[in-house]
């Protein structure tokens, strides 16, 4: 039996769209001009959505929109109005990263298929399961995974009836999707929102190793792998490039369909791939996909390698003594091909139609007969280049007949008032006839309504219309009357528990990104400090998911934090009370609701990324607790790949488990504005970017104390890089003078954080 592999491919506007369907694409992903990941591509407006869904479907091709953003407060009325007309659509699936909408979706819109965007982080077995609880149909994993790994989870997507998507090729992001602040820190231009300004891809200063783009990896490609992602289960093979056009999506769509078709026919690969090397392109890697993390996979250039490319495959062939003019030729060549390309692609999409199917409606009546109503629909056929017209006609009539009435009749103007406004997103109305309407004649005026929702469900494809959904009115619970905001801390250091005896508050222990297979250290150590909250980092993969679940399994505490959905789900399974940490990007109520309803969670820390108007707007659920985060180092991108090997360099050629247990470097870099980046790898931690301040908002607490039941302070030193870290105790001292009232306090932080801001809560996003 020949397996059912999707090829999922992007869609940034009309035309590349167009050419991902023509090319053979089994679905498409698209996204429109709001709530998507991709703002810098042109992107679609509602009703070339629906005539490109129209078309896509000639083609036995699904379309996919993109709502893969953390949503704000304000925006869930908007938000509705638009899912309220999508699901009187045809569309095939909506990808989502923010859990509020998840949530929304599920309640009220059950009808829309809906599937985790890469930016929900998806890499261990705990997040499958959490993610259809909250009703997602489909996952697309984290781009760093490994073979091994994608096998484990494809079977972990079987057990819960979930299939899974991976990323085959197009740009990698250097950081884990999700987990990218790289510009939300200075300017508001979050990835979280569909505004990565790509720092990863910008020039720096001459680094130690002698790198100027120390941060650009080059581009995802698994066309050789795919075999082995087949065997391993993954049912759809998703390509990213939402802001390329019609001739790089066409060309690699084109590329990847011969090369899956050819597999399924033969058993064998029967593609060499030197087309993918003619669009734009910065090299390509599958190092992710091998578990093979080394220096090759990143590249001084971040702009199109097609030349380069060409260059080093003549000298391969003809050896290094290939004149310029040679090189000259052969690059002229390659501009010629672009340019047939182009053209190529144009051609084979021009005869595709989205606009409107043309509508004429017309009306006739006689004494003693049913009122007739003949609808005529015209639309051009894209699946033939002359585009042939493909007329269809329908006739409905009312059950009563027309009969003579003195006082209200239905005549011209009553039936033009009620079907004028026909017009739709899918239908143009062109003509609105009413001449053989007879003068005072009429029937009971539920019929005309009867007759117009027949209309309606005709050109819905004969289902019903389904009514507008409002958004609830949600209630704003208050936290316990009289209750004043605690102060609680973050610690990563075992010598740091000594801190409990400064402080009455909460006391968060940070457990590893990584650890040695069978650890039981930290289950002893939680055991012997019950006082200690664990708290469990956003991202656990494989063997180390596997550690961090047997120490909560194990120690059993009876409170936890987690960024980490996969801990989350086992919280709940365990019956351990657990709080959502600000690595899950909570920015409204609809997500704490979906955490609170779904999975018994009994608080959240709202995100730092937003401002304090957007935070106002937040809905506390009942009987639930919120925190905020406000000092600490401001993380701005976290890697599977290591940031010193195009830094300062290193000595070991490749990335292994003993880098994660044991290397604890720390560095900086410098971009061509002169600002400096803190790059700190703790042990056991995963090699991570700073920003040069830290976040130090202590406005908050006279703005919003009132909203939050406590505030964390965090002390575990990491991205301070070498600088000298200010004194623990002190700083307790201080927070809790603050949250006393005493606002001297805030003088005195300032001059022990010298170097700090606060710009994420002034800006929002």
């Amino acid at each position: 039996m020949k397996p059912k592999i999707e090829l999922l491919a992007p869609g940034g506007d009309v035309e590349a769209i167009k050419a991902a369907i023509i090319a053979g694409a089994d679905a498409v992903y698209c996204g429109l001009d709001t709530f998507n990941a991709r703002n810098r591509a042109a992107n679609i407006s509602f009703d070339q959505l629906v005539g490109i869904i129209r078309l896509a479907h000639q083609y036995d091709c699904q379309i996919f929109l993109t709502l893969n953003i953390v949503i704000l407060e304000q925006e869930f009325k908007t938000l509705f109005k638009l899912l309220n007309k999508l699901v009187n659509t045809t569309l095939d699936g909506v990808i989502v990263q923010d859990m509020g909408l998840l949530y929304v979706l599920r309640k009220y819109f059950p009808t829309l298929d809906i599937h985790a965007s890469t930016q929900l982080t998806t890499h261990n077995a705990g997040q499958i399961p959490f993610l259809k609880g909250l009703g997602v149909s489909r996952v697309n994993l984290s781009r760093e995974l490994n073979l091994r790994e994608i096998t484990a989870l494809a079977k972990v997507g079987q057990e819960h009836d979930t299939l899974l998507e991976v990323f085959v090729h197009g740009s990698l992001c250097v950081a884990f999707s999700g987990l990218c602040y790289s510009t939300s820190a200075s300017a508001g231009n979050s990835g979280n929102r569909g505004r990565c300004s790509q720092a990863c891809r910008e020039e720096y200063e001459t680094t130690g190793s002698g790198h100027n783009f120390p941060l650009n990896i080059k581009d995802n490609s698994a066309f050789f792998d795919l075999p082995a992602l087949i065997e391993a289960g993954v049912y759809s093979f998703k390509v990213e490039g939402r802001i390329k056009g019609a001739s790089y999506v066409h060309t690699v769509i084109d590329s990847f369909r011969k090369q899956i078709d050819g597999y399924v026919e033969t058993g064998e690969l029967t593609q060499d791939g030197e087309r993918l090397y003619k669009v734009f392109n910065r090299d390509f890697t599958n190092a992710f996909l091998r578990g093979d993390l080394n220096q090759s996979m990143f590249i001084d250039n971040p702009r199109d390698n097609s030349k380069n490319h060409l260059v080093d495959k003549l000298k391969a062939e003809k050896g290094e003594s290939i004149s310029v003019v040679q090189i000259h030729d052969a690059k002229q060549q390659l501009q010629l091909d672009k340019q047939e390309i182009n053209a190529s692609v144009d051609e084979k999409i021009a005869h595709l139609s989205i606009d409107k199917i043309r509508l004429s409606l017309h009306f006739a009546s006689e004494q003693g007969e049913q009122l007739r109503l003949t609808v005529v629909t015209e639309q051009s056929d894209s699946l033939l280049p002359e585009q042939a017209a493909n007329t269809q006609t329908k006739v409905f009539t009312s059950t009563s007949l027309m009969l003579p009435s003195e006082e209200i009749s239905v005549d011209k103007e009553a039936i033009e008032k009620r079907f004028r406004n026909i017009n739709n997103a899918n239908y143009e109305l062109v003509l609105l006839d009413t001449e053989q309407v007879k003068e005072g004649l009429s029937i009971p005026f539920r019929e005309i309504t009867s007759l117009k929702n027949e209309l309606l469900s005709y050109l819905n494809n004969g289902i019903a219309v389904i009514a507008e959904v409002q958004p609830p009115k949600l209630a704003h619970h208050a936290k316990a009357e009289g209750q004043k905001p605690a102060l609680s801390m973050l610690i990563c250091d075992e010598a740091d528990v000594a801190l409990a005896e400064e402080t009455d508050g909460d006391i968060y222990f940070k457990l590893p990104d990584a650890y040695k297979r069978g650890c039981t250290k930290y289950v002893d150590f939680l055991q012997q400090n019950p006082r200690l909250i664990p708290w469990f980092p956003p991202v656990l993969i494989g063997k180390d998911f596997d550690v961090a679940l047997n120490i909560l399994q194990q120690v059993k505490p009876e409170l936890i934090v987690t960024n980490n959905t996969g801990i989350a789900y086992h919280a709940q399974q365990l019956g351990v009370k657990w709080i959502a940490g600000p690595f899950l990007n909570t920015t409204n109520s609809y997500a704490l609701l979906a955490l609170q309803e779904g999975f018994g969670c009994s608080g959240a820390f709202i995100s730092n990324e937003i401002n304090r108007q957007q935070i106002k707007q937040i809905a506390r659920p009942d009987n639930f607790k919120m925190f905020y985060s406000i000092y600490h180092p401001i993380l701005l991108m976290a890697s599977r790949q290591c940031f010193f090997q195009q830094s300062v360099g290193c000595e070991k050629p490749r990335i292994d488990n003993g880098c994660m247990l044991s290397c604890d470097k720390s560095t900086s870099i410098k971009n061509l504005k002169g600002d400096s980046f803190a790059i700190d790898k703790q042990k056991a931690g995963y090699p991570s970017i700073y920003n040069q301040d830290q976040f130090l908002n202590t406005d908050i607490i006279d703005d919003l104390g009132d909203m939050f039941d406590g505030f964390m302070i965090d002390l575990t030193n990491i991205g301070a890089g070498d600088r000298q870290s200010p004194d623990k105790i002190e700083l307790i001292k201080q927070f809790e003078a603050l949250l006393n009232g005493q606002s001297e306090a805030s003088v005195k932080l300032s001059s022990l954080v010298p170097e700090s801001t606060y710009q994420q809560y002034q800006n929002g996003l």
